[in-house]
């Protein structure tokens, strides 16, 4: 793997087993960031206030990196451990770049505001390092890797993570033995280990292959990226059921989509609407109903 970034002009890492691009220069070295394992099968359990705040974002403002426009405007939200939270909003209202900035992608820049998560300034780590404390994200465009089985990848970032907590890694069998369980899960077939991490994957592979990640590596907030377009009924039924089956009393979903459906599957505790870069709406699945209905210009800001 390390033979395939070196050949790019920049360095391609892994933050929470997603790729950003990251100019070289900016680490010495490069570091697999995982989440932890998740080694639950988790049931949705009650949700409600009483639950420590995993994620607190205060007046978020951030710009495109290379050309300084301005994409965000003053985020505020919080999101509870067990809570689900839905993004909606119109193309351009933001809530990709929100997704990004949370995680660090390099493409934007933070100029204001403040992000904790877990209780420490997210701000201040690099991509991989928010990987390290718990974060996942599952971009609407996952990347491919040219010459790196899924198995190979799945086997390295899983056994990297293990080493970061000092636990013994699994050996191939062992970790195939794994690896089976979370493969039922997703419904794909064992051939498509043997496959290139995304290449030739069409979109609803490589949503599937988004979520058997989240599955292997596990994660305290997993973000997710319309993770339902290109979906068929039955892809978006199996990738919903690894997502509730992620999700337990310290694990929280941010997930961002367009349309109810997912949210059928999918059920939120919190649904807000993004307009210019802030978030100007917050409710419950009714809001969503109404969208569906009569599209956004039903919703007015509060």
């Amino acid at each position: 793997m390390a033979s395939v970034l070196r050949s790019s002009p920049c360095l391609q890492f892994k933050s929470q087993s997603h790729l950003f691009t990251q100019p070289i220069g900016r680490r010495s070295s490069l570091r697999l960031a995982l989440s932890a394992p998740d080694t639950r099968t988790a049931a949705v359990v009650g949700r409600d206030s009483e639950q420590q705040p995993l994620l607190v974002v205060k007046d978020l403002t951030a710009v495109i990196a290379e050309s300084k426009q301005e994409i965000l405007k003053g985020v505020n939200l919080v999101v509870r451990q067990g809570e689900i939270h839905a993004i909606m909003g119109k193309n351009g209202s933001g809530k990709s770049t929100f997704s990004k900035v949370l995680v660090g992608h390099p493409d934007y820049e933070v100029t204001g505001g403040s992000v904790v998560f877990k209780g420490e300034d997210l701000l201040e780590k690099e991509a991989d390092e928010r990987s390290l404390a718990g974060l996942f994200m599952s971009f609407q465009s996952p990347v491919e890797i040219p010459g790196v089985t899924n198995i190979d990848f799945l086997n390295m970032a899983f056994n990297a993570r293990r080493r970061k907590l000092g636990l013994p890694e699994l050996g191939p069998l062992e970790f195939y033995g794994y690896l089976a369980t979370k493969l039922e899960h997703v419904n794909m077939n064992t051939d498509f280990l043997n496959r290139n991490v995304n290449e030739g994957f069409s979109g609803g592979e490589r949503k599937r292959n988004e979520i058997l990640q989240l599955a292997v590596l596990g994660a305290d907030l997993a973000i997710l990226d319309e993770i339902d377009s290109g979906l068929d009924i039955d892809a978006l039924k199996d990738v919903s059921n690894v997502v509730n089956t992620f999700l337990g009393p310290q694990n929280s979903v941010l997930m961002i989509t367009h349309y109810l459906r997912l949210l059928e599957f999918i059920q939120p505790t919190h649904i807000h609407i993004m307009e210019d870069g802030r978030i100007v709406r917050t409710g419950d699945i009714s809001i969503a109903k109404v969208l569906e209905k009569e599209g956004y210009k039903a919703i007015s800001p509060q």
